[in-house]
């Protein structure tokens, strides 16, 4: 169930030698070669191949990592940045080897300036972390892809989530990064300032860029204040439509929800039976949170109940105490572990797309007829509130047929969701696994982006086979 890396060169080994010797002279035992290091590193999430690097670096500063990256680009050795490890589309596997620099011992909250409700932080910094630092000053990072990603690695596959619909993507949410690039200078993408036309949008460039263009170290954020009052709410439908078209009228009214997430009936059976969900059914399933006031929550809670009572949705069910609204979001965000307990012994293969909110229905109508043809075990859910939707495919990893079904499931959806003016994947990235469809999705631009890529990392160490096709 593995797919294959693009092709690249790995280095030559006496290059690859001096440059490990030099590094190890450098950084003494932070420098790992031991096989269960390697390893570790070179997995993620996903149901992409192992590809283990040659070395582990783990670095503690920004000065450090560019001394790495300094070293490598000498010997021409390839450099792979890595947080926690937790990405989906095989961003981190070292299909030339090289070295992987780990920042996940880079990890402190550099400074928090209330007042412009921002902060700094070093790149290993998890969400969760920050989120409790910042508790008791009455602030929070509302970005949350489920998750405990690290902050460096979200920026570097633009992450979004849950919350998405109402605060915005990573790329919305970072004002500058502090990156070290492919020949180890140390760059500051902006300042503080909320806004800026002086120069290339050079923030924007790196955020999405999955190390490709340089190593990410630090990274300013825009912060926001823990609303007064928070509800959430679940409200079952009697079909997938329903549902969907429910979500799509609560975005189309105006109403300001801050998360509006899809299950579909496969994937709330799983989550039921997985997190222990008393008194829920297993049919299509929205979960709603919304933020705000006491009488502004309540005003945007009647108005979707309102718009659910037209498409045939249930009664709502609500959480407004901090440990009964966890339980249900940690519900969603288990998603993939309660998928993958449907077939004991079988694997998960995720995927995603996003499209126009539009032609969300359509999109997800025909994925799901499609995947039912089909006769494989998958789960959706989606983001729906920005057009965003996943899934989850159970499969038996010695089955090449499945797998084989599966693939070309998601070579239908992906192609789908392109023709619909939409992308291959909106949050989980490109990495190796999905560098098939940039072609489709962005013809000539391709070129622009090699452009780039040459221009930045000329010889083509940073994180090589990723999402440009080769």
């Amino acid at each position: 169930m593995n797919a294959p890396a693009a092709s690249v060169s790995r280095p030559d080994p006496s290059a690859l030698g001096t440059a490990l010797a030099a590094l190890r002279q450098r950084l003494g035992d932070r420098l790992s070669e031991a096989e269960a290091v390697r390893e570790q590193h070179g997995r993620d999430e996903s149901y992409h191949a192992v590809l283990a690097p040659d070395a582990v670096a783990f670095a503690e500063s920004t000065e450090e990592v560019a001394a790495i990256v300094e070293i490598c680009a000498a010997h021409r050795i390839p450099v792979i940045p890595f947080g926690t490890g937790t990405s989906l589309e095989g961003h981190i596997g070292a299909g030339a080897g090289g070295v992987t620099i780990d920042v996940s011992r880079m990890n402190a909250v550099l400074e928090v300036n209330a007042e412009d409700l921002d902060c700094r932080v070093q790149a290993g910094v998890t969400r969760k972390q920050l989120n409790e630092y910042l508790r008791d000053k009455g602030l929070f990072f509302p970005i949350d892809p489920g998750a405990d990603a690290s902050i460096g690695g979200m920026c570097a596959t633009r992450a979004s989530g849950t919350n998405a619909v109402r605060y915005g993507t990573m790329r919305d949410n970072v004002l500058s990064l502090t990156v070290v690039t492919a020949d180890g200078r140390v760059i500051k993408t902006a300042r503080r300032a909320r806004k800026s036309a002086a120069g290339y949008d050079l923030t924007r460039l790196f955020v999405g860029s999955e190390g490709t263009l340089g190593v990410i170290t630090e990274i300013q954020l825009k912060l926001y204040g823990i609303p007064e009052a928070i509800s959430s709410a679940v409200c079952p439908f009697p079909d997938l439509d329903s549902a969907v078209n429910t979500a799509i009228a609560t975005i189309q009214t105006g109403v300001p929800v801050a998360r509006v997430e899809l299950l579909d009936d496969a994937q709330m059976r799983a989550c039921i039976a997985y997190s222990k969900l008393e008194g829920f059914e297993p049919v299509p399933t929205l979960f709603f949170e919304f933020h705000g006031t006491e009488a502004g929550v309540k005003e945007q809670a009647e108005t979707v109940q309102e718009i659910a009572a037209e498409f045939g949705g249930g009664n709502f069910r609500w959480a407004t105490k901090p440990e009964d609204r966890g339980k249900l979001w940690e519900a969603r965000h288990n998603s993939h572990y309660a998928a993958r307990a449907l077939r004991p012994g079988c694997q998960v293969m995720a995927s995603d797309v996003c499209v126009p909110i539009s032609r969300l229905a359509e999109c997800i109508h025909e994925s799901k007829l499609d995947l039912d043809a089909s006769g494989l075990v998958g789960c959706i859910v989606g983001h729906v509130g920005d057009g965003n939707f996943h899934i989850g495919y159970v499969l038996d990893p010695n089955d090449q047929d499945e797998i084989d079904r599966a693939i070309a499931h998601n070579d239908r959806m992906v192609l789908r969701a392109i023709a619909m003016d939409g992308t291959c994947t909106g949050e989980h990235g490109v990495g190796y696994g999905k560098i098939r469809f940039m072609e489709a999705e962005h013809g000539d631009a391709i070129a622009v982006m090699r452009s780039i890529k040459q221009a930045l990392d000329p010889q083509g160490i940073m994180n090589p086979g990723k999402i440009l096709p080769a």
